[in-house]
């Protein structure tokens, strides 16, 4: 009886086992991810395709298996289906395709509606039109059968499949990182986890523990989850609980792959969403949001796509420059440490702390102001460039602060800088920082404090930068320069005595300028036009000609009359009588415009008023002032100066050339170079230490309209001397406070009698 009964439990548990093979070896054979007929090859720029509808389950098994499978070495990292619509092909994706689209480590495709068609704006864009399927809103069948194409058609082809809307940014070469650093082996469904907001809580249909990725920031979905997906779409479809696209592709993720969104902190600042809706990212973009994140959402408009695209290529150019200084330090420390003389190092070293010691310089102190010492204003408002000079500098030292924030399972937030210190040696930038920082650990037990820390940061400046550039025909490229002429006979005197010294008696010039002179009548025309025809007649037709100006003085009629007397492919130069010019500033005018490319707009030296710079003497004159003395004290940069340009006739007439409108002095400058930052046109600026402009007197006409007038009283203020020696100039004359203390007496002295007769008129109509 025991020898039976032991042989029925060894048959019985020989047979659970051969059960358990089977059943597993059956479950193996339905897994999807195994599947192997189906469609390859490359996507054609339009497809149309039949997806599910099918009431027979071979047609349904058939439209969800995959390509032939391929050895995982060869797949490639990512496929991106972006969802967007036929009214917005010829913008929007468009602009996507323009700017992140280009840069995908992988492909892209666009699925619309089945009536779509490649735009002819873009002939190039990667469209799938989806049979069966409109525009309608929710786009949730367009959402699903989209994922069904990809699985179809690329699922063994690649490891990573995004979900996208045509709003959406990505900044692919961090989300390339972000990708490589996971195993795509695994299910997983990554995005920035929602569970609906307040009003529709309860209305999702979803449990405590459940939730979805938002579809608005980008979905990440492994090949296996969309392996285990795809299969069952149909049914998804067919259960529809909510309007909502990502809710329901959330929910299908859960029952049929198993797994949820991932629950990360960090995901909200990684695949960000703007709540402004419309409004987002159409500001200022330098914020520690559009820094920190891989994916921007929403970016409605295209302009702001562009333009979006244009400030994080400009990061990477910052990147990889910084990343350059650090190679070239890395290669002086160690030619430094492979210096065979130790005496010179000595020698060396003791020089530099020498130098250093003398460089301490001084602290300026930042707060809400800032209080400087080497400053004619001591206290002043924190000014543009310094305000995100501090933020760049914060936000740089938070993200490395935080590099590892997610091994440590902690963050650290910069709320606030309270106040701080800087410094500027030869060396570098010198600063201290109080920071009120927040500290948030989110692994164990949670923790969230507020501290306040110390920063202690030095930014050497970088070195020199020059390059060797071959002779080419640049070099030997004609300037043609254009001179409009009212008057001003020292001015003109001074002028061409400097032209013809730099460009017609210097053999290295010869051939190489041409002088347009524009002359109106006044009452030193006719010595004018003396002087310019003994040019004419020593050095030729050719290289000097007077052209006379049209009706009254315009400066932006007079340059754009000498302009039609040009070829295309001439390079002009718009230059007045009070500009001084070398043979160098001419070099940089042939290598700094390019034609078609680029015009060059140089920061002319303007010096101030002789009479007050010459240290008080009044009868200080030009000539004992030289013209390469750029300093604080003798003159400023005119930054704000567009004037003074170098362009060709061709890209002069691109920009839509002068507003011939714009009547007397000023204005016209400002709108040209207007319509230049506007155009596609590069702009080259930079201070050219060859080009000076000659005090004189500036006398504003009345007539003038209200913004020219104003401009021009500006500029004549600015002519006066730099603050530091107007404010050394009152505080040894007290008599102009005075002076302006009258006057402010008599001002409110008027206004009080001008609010008494008032008074007086209005009582009697009271009464």
């Amino acid at each position: 009886m025991r020898k039976k009964r032991r042989n029925s439990l060894s048959s019985a548990a020989l047979g659970l086992a051969a059960g358990l093979l089977i059943g597993l070896l059956v479950l193996q054979q339905r897994q999807p991810t195994n599947v192997s007929a189906g469609l390859s090859g490359d996507a054609p720029s339009t497809l149309h395709y039949y997806a599910g509808g099918s009431s027979s389950s071979s047609s349904s098994n058939e439209a969800n298996k995959g390509p032939p499978d391929m050895d995982a070495r060869d797949r490639e990292l990512l496929y991106v289906g972006v969802m967007t619509a036929e009214k917005y092909l010829a913008s929007r994706a468009k602009a996507v395709l323009e700017t992140w689209g280009s840069d995908v480590p992988g492909r892209i495709g666009f699925y619309s509606s089945e009536t779509s068609k490649v735009p002819s704006e873009c002939p190039a864009l990667p469209l799938i039109a989806l049979p069966r399927v409109d525009d309608s809103y929710p786009p949730q069948k367009k959402s699903f059968l989209m994922l069904q194409h990809m699985w179809q058609k690329y699922g063994n082809r690649y490891e990573w499949f995004l979900r996208a809307d045509d709003d959406l940014y990505v900044r692919t070469d961090r989300l390339e990182r972000l990708l490589r650093s996971v195993d795509s082996r695994r299910a997983l469904y990554v995005g920035q986890a929602g569970r609906g907001n307040s009003e529709e809580f309860g209305l999702l249909s979803l449990e405590y523990d459940e939730n979805f990725c938002m579809g608005g920031p980008g979905v990440l979905i492994s090949r296996e989850t969309l392996a285990r997906l795809v299969p069952h779409i149909k049914y998804c479809l067919a259960n529809l609980y909510t309007t909502h696209e990502d809710v329901e592709l959330g929910r299908c993720v859960r029952k049929f792959a198993g797994i949820s969104c991932t629950w990360s902190y960090e995901m909200q600042s990684i695949l960000y969403h703007n709540s402004s809706g419309s409004l987002a990212f159409t500001g200022r973009l330098k914020s520690r949001e559009v820094h920190r994140a891989i994916s921007l959402h929403p970016v409605k408009s295209p302009p702001h796509m562009y333009r979006l695209h244009n400030y994080m290529r400009g990061l990477k150019i910052q990147d990889l420059q910084q990343k350059k200084v650090d190679l070239r330090r890395d290669i002086e420390k160690m030619q430094t440490s492979l210096a065979a003389d130790s005496t010179n190092r000595k020698t060396e070293l003791a020089t530099r702390k020498k130098a250093e010691r003398k460089e301490t310089g001084h602290w300026d102190f930042i707060s809400r102001s800032e209080y400087s010492l080497s400053d004619a204003n001591p206290r002043r408002r924190l000014h543009s460039d310094l305000r995100e000079g501090l933020e760049d500098l914060t936000r740089e030292v938070m993200a490395s602060i935080n590099a590892c924030s997610r091994q440590r399972g902690r963050f650290v937030e910069e709320r606030q800088a309270l106040y701080g210190y800087r410094r500027r040696t030869g060396k570098g930038v010198d600063t201290v920082l109080d920071l009120l920082l927040i500290y948030k650990k989110y692994r164990g037990r949670k923790v969230t404090l507020p501290v306040r820390r110390h920063l202690y940061l030095h930014q050497t400046f970088t070195e020199m930068e020059w390059r060797d550039v071959p002779t080419s025909e640049l070099d030997h490229e004609v300037v043609h320069f254009l001179v409009p002429v009212a008057g001003r006979l020292e001015a003109m005197i001074r002028f061409l005595n400097n032209y013809e010294r730099v460009c017609l008696r210097d053999p290295r010039q010869a051939d190489l300028t041409v002088l347009i002179v524009i002359l109106y009548p006044s009452g030193e025309a006719d010595l004018q036009r003396a002087m310019l025809e003994q040019l004419i007649e020593e050095y030729g037709q050719e290289r000097v000609r007077v052209v006379p100006g049209k009706d009254g003085f315009s400066r932006a009629r007079a340059l754009d009359q000498a302009a039609k007397l040009l070829g295309p492919q001439d390079l002009m130069f718009f230059i007045d009588v009070d500009i001084s010019f070398d043979s160098e500033s001419l070099e940089r005018i042939r290598r700094n415009t390019l034609r078609g490319q680029r015009m060059y707009y140089p920061v002319v030296f303007s010096q101030y008023d002789p009479s007050v710079v010459g240290a008080g003497n009044e009868t200080s004159s030009l000539s004992s002032i030289r013209h390469t003395d750029f300093n604080d004290r003798l003159g400023f940069w005119r930054v704000f100066g567009f004037g003074i340009a170098a362009m060709y006739r061709q890209d002069y007439e691109a920009v839509g050339g002068f507003d011939l409108s714009i009547e007397g002095w000023g204005k016209e400058d400002v709108d040209l170079f207007d319509r230049t930052v506007k155009s596609d046109m590069e702009i080259f600026r930079g201070a050219d230490s060859g080009l000076v402009h000659i005090y004189h007197g500036v006398s504003c006409d009345k007539a003038l309209k209200l913004h020219q007038l104003s401009m021009c009283k500006g500029t004549r203020a600015d002519t006066y001397a730099s603050t530091a020696q107007l404010a050394e100039i009152i505080y040894r004359n007290p008599v102009y406070l005075d002076f302006a203390k009258a006057r402010r007496d008599e001002a409110q002295a008027r206004a009080n009698a001008n609010a008494s007769v008032a008074s007086a008129a209005i009582a009697p109509a009271a009464a």
